[in-house]
């Protein structure tokens, strides 16, 4: 796998290489504007070229984009969820922009609307982010999430409808978050509950649509529905889940990307980084 973290854009979109370069990444994640604001100045031809430039310069490929954590598409409130819709299109024209294949994206709460209605404004709010940008290569990357709270995407049940009910939802991936997964109750920690967890997944959504793994331990246990990452061997799910990701054939080519807690001289990314390459059997 390609490993690296998400990485902050303080200062320019291009400082996410050097940060990710310093810590030893082959791989980044970023958010492609402020994740706090819902406006944003129109992407610069300079802001374009220095991206490209250290994108290049650094070889760390491929960079992911991450959605703002303000959009909520199942929001049944119209306001915010159009406000979200939209949002979700500027993104996307960013990404394209700057040449980022994904944008990971949570599906959203559903505010206590409940999750059939929640799901039903996800996938509109997705048709009409896609008819907005139609020939484009960027993809929708839906997010596994721990369903706290009104949260949805916490069953693969609810990713597979979204991607069956979205108009062109063949242009949707996925995107698995180890520690949202253990938190909705998805064991990953012996070969034989991952197996059946990634059994399971494929035959409900098909491996064919995994294009980023999000490496994260997890504070909470199993099923808790408690998203709170932690570094990786320090939390519920132990070392043992990353040995059998990072050694998976399947997923060779795939970037693993940390979300792990860090400070501002992210030590914490190597270190996590170092525990992921120490697990990988020649």
């Amino acid at each position: 796998m390609r490993l690296g973290a998400h990485e902050s854009i303080s200062g320019g979109l291009h400082l996410a290489f050097d940060r990710a370069q310093s810590v030893g990444c082959d791989a980044v994640q970023l958010f492609v504007k402020s994740s706090r604001a819902w406006a944003v100045k129109p992407l610069t031809e300079e802001e374009i070229r220095l991206f490209q430039e250290r994108a290049a310069a650094t070889g760390i490929h491929p960079a992911v984009g991450h959605a703002s954590y303000l959009l909520n598409p199942a929001a049944p409130d119209e306001n915010l969820w159009r406000k979200s819709r939209d949002t979700l299109i500027v993104e996307l024209e960013r990404c394209e922009a700057l040449g980022i294949p994904y944008l990971v994206l949570h599906p959203g709460s559903h505010m206590g609307a409940g999750d059939e209605e929640g799901l039903r404004r996800v996938a509109r709010a997705l048709g009409e982010a896609h008819a907005a940008t139609r020939g484009f290569r960027v993809r929708i990357l839906l997010e596994t999430t721990a369903g706290q709270g009104t949260n949805l995407g916490y069953r693969f049940e609810q990713l597979a409808w979204l991607i069956e009910n979205t108009p062109e939802g063949d242009r949707l991936g996925v995107c698995l978050d180890t520690c949202h997964l253990f938190a909705a109750g998805y064991d990953l920690r012996t070969p034989e509950t991952y197996e059946e967890t990634l059994a399971a997944f494929d035959r409900i959504i098909g491996l064919d649509r995994l294009c980023v793994v999000h490496f994260n331990d997890c504070k909470g246990p199993l099923g808790g529905r408690i998203d709170r990452h932690e570094h990786i061997g320090k939390g519920q799910l132990g070392l043992e889940p990353f040995r059998l990701f990072v050694n998976d054939p399947r997923f060779a080519d795939l970037p693993g990307l940390l979300e792990t807690p860090k400070s501002e001289d992210l030590h914490e990314d190597r270190e996590n980084l170092a525990v992921l390459r120490s697990l990988v059997q020649a």
